[in-house]
């Protein structure tokens, strides 16, 4: 009894592959064409995504080499500046805190200088700079109350940091994140419409046929099925063609641009293939049941 279960389900899936192809095939210009603007819009939502993780990347990389220099009050010894590294690191947003004393700072210093660091010779026996710490945060965003809770620690006599620099990271963090989800958004309404008016052209095709079944009985999860799967079938298909061509043009940009400026460069694609084919795969899916299901309740009513 269970084997015979079990074969009409496999049966009735292969009917609603078989039925959904069908349609697909019924009007073949219309859903190439519903492919084509579907994948476009993958590729578009995909290629801007790639540029703001790219972006985000390299944001993230300049974030954790941005640091907040802070220097011990003068009147503490050097292991009394040294006994401070545990008391820093407590301090919450701080990642790391590096010990710079003032012989290595004035040494920097007269490696900056090059063949000038003569004039500060001098000064080598009569150091004028402070220990100090170099601070890593852990956000950046965080940036203010860091350095306000950093400068209240005892011992601590004031901070230096790039503001600005810390500031327009952050905005530009955010910028790129809500341009991201805006266009999702947009092209994704834009693939579940294409796709909605692919499958109601189905359904106008069958109008009779699907009156005819509901006459003899069948259901209306058995009757909007074929087209559900018709809208899968043109999304996954569409998410498949999106994600290939991503793949070259990405390989293109990114040759290019390490052959025009041997400065800029993309983070290696294989690096987040799999993740993009599961994204775009999923899309494709969700803009297929969404479109087909929002068809078949708005113009059938089945």
């Amino acid at each position: 009894m269970a084997k015979k279960k079990k074969m009409r389900s496999s049966s009735g899936l292969g009917y609603f592959i078989r039925e959904g192809l069908r349609g697909i095939g019924s009007h073949k210009f219309m859903s190439f064409a519903a492919v084509g603007v579907i994948a476009a819009c993958l590729l578009v939502t995909s290629t801007f995504s790639l540029v703001a993780y790219n972006i985000g990347q390299v944001v993230k990389s300049l974030e954790e080499q941005s640091e907040v220099l802070i220097y011990v009050d003068e009147t503490c010894t050097q292991d009394q500046a040294k006994a401070l590294e545990e008391t820093l690191e407590a301090v919450e947003n701080v990642k790391d805190a590096v010990f710079v004393s003032k012989e290595e700072a004035f040494a920097a210093y007269l490696e900056t200088l090059g063949d000038d660091a003569y004039i500060m010779e001098d000064l080598v026996d009569d150091n004028p700079l402070r220990d100090g710490y170099r601070i890593f945060l852990k956000d950046v965003s965080l940036h203010e109350e860091t350095v306000s809770a950093l400068e209240r620690v005892d011992g601590i006599a004031d901070a230096t940091s790039s503001r600005e620099v810390f500031q327009r990271l952050v905005q530009i963090r955010r910028v790129v994140d809500i341009v991201s989800l805006t266009l999702v958004a947009m092209l994704g309404a834009v693939s579940v419409f294409i796709i909605s008016n692919t499958v109601k052209l189905a359904m106008f095709a069958r109008r009779d046929e699907i009156g005819i079944m509901k006459m003899v009985g069948a259901t209306n999860r058995f009757i909007r099925a074929p087209f559900v799967v018709e809208g899968v079938i043109l999304g996954v298909c569409a998410a498949l063609l999106a994600f290939f061509v991503q793949w070259g043009v990405y390989h293109y940009i990114a040759s290019q641009l390490s052959a025009g400026t041997g400065v800029l460069t993309l983070l290696p694609f294989e690096s987040f293939a799999s993740g993009l084919a599961k994204i775009m795969a999923a899309a494709g899916l969700v803009f297929g049941i969404g479109g087909s299901t929002l068809t078949i309740r708005k113009f059938m009513k089945v």
